[in-house]
């Protein structure tokens, strides 16, 4: 072999060095071989002090322990490590340089080694300079190792400083103000309970199963469940017969939701392997839900605490979307006014999935429904996921499984895709002015009622693989830090931007020119005003009727919800915004034939009804989502993507007419005497309906002064 540096070949009997450069260094010959000794000389006694190999050698293996140590501080991943080539292996070299570097992982330096006298002298003259900073560096090298032994102790540790500071942190606050700091209490105390159940879960969970299993045989079981069935249903029936006295129209709500399941059962693809228990407990959990949410004062507050917190957490948009369009434009521009929530909403909801947050929300929520349906633990996870995220997004969580997923278990998927919203999105609506707790409400209880109407709809009558949530495992995504999952949400709002932005353009211009051939034709036989949206007032209105919205409302209701089903809900959530701004400016109800503006109760159902994804526009969203998943299940999808799409607008329907029987008329009374006696600078929904009292009011209670605030605001024949 040619030496790198003269060129000329190497003679036998001689060692070449390869420093990490690629550099060969000089010759060195050696004596013949002999026999081994019993201690082999170190490797130092091959290069001569004098010569050019004896420093860089030493700092070579230096350099090598500390790269021993980084490449073992890191993952198992394959690393370049460089070589020492040897042209002659003479006097046992290879036992030197293993027990070389064996002293330099060990921290111990060579000199430590029990060899002969002579020996020890000719290393320290050859390398006591190049090795006096490795002596240095012991201290270092044992701190680590110690920290690197107790790492367990250490974490603890600095988890019981953080949680003390904390506790400290929330004994101040609630001593200084209890209602200020009341919602943080409230939510240390729900973390506290979830982490008591997972140490009993795992500490005392099977004797606690085996203690709460009930007695006795199964006949006696299933005669307990029947009777806890038949309670339940008598009680609802008492409750509804009470509760419905002196609210009539919640008794329509009932109805319609009796027609809708109905309808339903009727078009089920197995009506004889229906499993009414998964009904019944998907309607009982979005009936609790409703209850919890719309007519208890604690869920109703807290639900309107959480919406409030979203706007203000939403309203931190303006700092990023007005420093790159300007506030003109941010004020004035639906572009730039709503699309930079969803850039920001899709941002957090990244950095949420990151952390494991989200996950475990997802996994508690799906734990909830399988535990009380008995569904399987793919389709239940799909459907607890849609809560959060869109259509295409929660088939994500369980993709390795849809291979094998049944046909029942994919109509799941779909149907829960189209009954829910995206969390991105959500908060573009509430931007609109929509009800923030209605929203998330309807979000919510959408989960458990697209559970129980999909196996109404579409039975199982395969066996599932997937019976047990513990062979199913959630993935934390793609990020390998936070900043990642911070910029790769903001990338993917991009396209759903893009999307938005596109189908409104599309949808609305589509819009326009039906509008224009429905008049064109209309004229032709005397019918003015023809419209898309006034043939959906007249088709939808039972509908929406059913649904408990006063007959009044039906037309403008059955509108939005056409919109809804044929274009997209964003568009009908869109006109719903201008509808209730309409009512809180104290626009006067009917304008010539037209209204203006529906009632409280209507716009809290419309919200309910308009929240998921069933439209037309969005059977090829989900079948391209999901065949990209699964392609060799292209045509099991196809064949059930329509029946999926009508399961999940009545899932919407339902969830109206559930809002609609809960609903009471919130809201303090206003004194109208009071209120018009006093200067009126602009009129507003009290101010209308004070007035309209007042003009319809034949008592003297209302002054001369208040007819005329009244008349400078509103057109009646009373102001003539």
């Amino acid at each position: 072999m040619p030496s790198s540096v003269t060129g000329e070949p190497w003679p036998p009997g001689t060692v070449r060095v390869e420093l990490w450069d690629g550099i060969s260094c000089a010759r060195h010959p050696l004596p013949a071989p002999s026999p081994l000794p019993a201690h082999p000389p170190p490797f130092s006694s091959l290069l001569p002090g004098g010569s050019c190999l004896a420093f860089p050698f030493q700092f070579w293996a230096l350099t090598l322990s500390f790269s021993w140590k980084i490449w073992h501080m890191e993952d198992d991943a394959p690393r370049p490590k460089e070589s020492i080539s040897f042209a002659s292996m003479a006097y046992g070299l290879e036992n030197t340089g293993a027990e070389l570097l064996d002293s330099l992982e060990e921290g111990r330096t060579p000199s430590s080694d029990l060899r002969p006298a002579e020996e020890r002298d000719n290393w320290s003259k050859s390398s006591q300079e190049p090795f006096s900073g490795w002596r240095s560096l012991q201290p270092a090298m044992r701190v680590r190792h110690f920290c690197g032994e107790h790492t367990q102790l250490f974490r603890w540790i600095c988890i019981g400083l953080l949680c003390t500071a904390f506790a400290a942190f929330l004994l101040v606050a609630c001593l200084l103000d209890f209602q200020r700091a009341l919602a943080l209490f409230v939510l240390t105390c729900a973390v506290l309970a979830f982490l008591a159940h997972s140490l009993l879960k795992r500490l005392r969970g099977p004797k606690l199963l085996r203690c709460v299993r009930p007695l006795g045989p199964s006949c006696l079981n299933l005669w307990f469940k029947r009777g806890l069935a038949l309670a339940a249903f008598l009680g609802l029936v008492l409750w509804l017969v009470l509760d419905t006295s002196r609210r009539p129209e919640q008794l329509v709500s009932f109805a319609g939701t009796c027609v809708f399941i109905s309808i339903l059962f009727a078009c089920s693809k197995h009506r004889h392997a229906v499993s009414w228990r998964v009904v019944s407990w998907g309607l009982g959990l979005q009936f609790v839900l409703g209850l919890l949410v719309i007519r208890t004062e604690p869920g109703f507050i807290a639900f309107q605490w959480l919406g409030d917190q979203i706007q203000i957490f939403l309203s931190y948009t303006e700092a990023g979307s007005s420093f790159v369009f300007g506030d003109t434009l941010v004020k004035d521009v639906f572009a730039f006014q709503v699309l930079p929530i969803i850039v920001f909403f899709s941002c957090v909801l990244s950095v949420l999935y990151y952390v494991g947050l989200m996950q475990w929300v997802i996994l508690k929520i799906a734990w909830l429904m399988q535990v009380t349906m008995g569904t399987t633990a793919t389709e239940t996870l799909s459907v607890a996921g849609n809560i959060f995220v869109s259509q295409t997004e929660a088939p994500l969580l369980i993709q390795p499984y849809l291979a094998d997923m049944t046909l029942s278990e994919i109509h799941v998927v779909m149907t829960g895709g189209y009954a829910t919203i995206a969390g991105s999105l959500l908060g573009a609506y509430i931007s609109f002015g929509i009800d923030a707790a209605s929203l998330i409400a309807a979000s919510v209880m959408a989960a458990p009622c697209a559970l129980a109407l999909s196996k109404l709809v579409y039975p199982e009558v395969e066996e599932s693989k997937f019976r047990s949530v513990e062979g199913v495992k959630l993935s934390c995504g793609d990020a390998q830090n936070l900043l990642e999952a911070t910029s790769s949400g903001a990338a993917v709002s991009v396209r759903i931007i893009a999307n938005i932005a596109a189908n409104l353009i599309a949808f609305l211009a589509v819009l326009a020119f039906i509008n224009a051939a429905l008049s064109w034709l209309g004229a032709m036989v005397d019918v003015q005003g023809l419209s898309f949206q006034v043939i959906c007032s007249y088709a939808l209105r039972p509908l929406a009727f059913l649904m408990g919205v006063a007959w009044e409302d039906c037309p403008v209701v059955a509108e939005l919800l056409g919109i809804k089903l044929f274009l997209n809900e964003f568009v009908a959530y869109q006109e719903l915004s201008q509808y209730k701004q309409r009512r809180l400016a104290g626009v006067e109800e009917w304008i010539g034939a037209k209204k203006q503006w529906i009632s409280v109760r209507a716009e809290v159902l419309t919200t309910y009804a308009l929240c998921g994804f069933a439209n037309f526009s969005s059977i090829g969203i989900m079948l391209g989502g999901l065949t990209s998943m699964a392609p060799q299940r292209r045509s099991d999808f196809s064949q059930i993507v329509l029946r999926a799409l009508c399961t999940g607008a009545c899932v919407s329907l339902v969830n109206a007419c559930v809002a609609g029987i809960l609903y009471v008329p919130g809201g303090t009374q206003v004194n109208c005497t009071m209120l018009l006696n006093t200067t009126l600078s602009a009129s507003s929904f009290e101010v209308y309906r004070c007035c309209r009292e007042a003009f319809q009011s034949t008592s003297p209670e209302f002054s001369p002064q208040a007819l005329d605030n009244c008349c400078r605001l509103y057109n009646h024949t009373i102001c003539a």
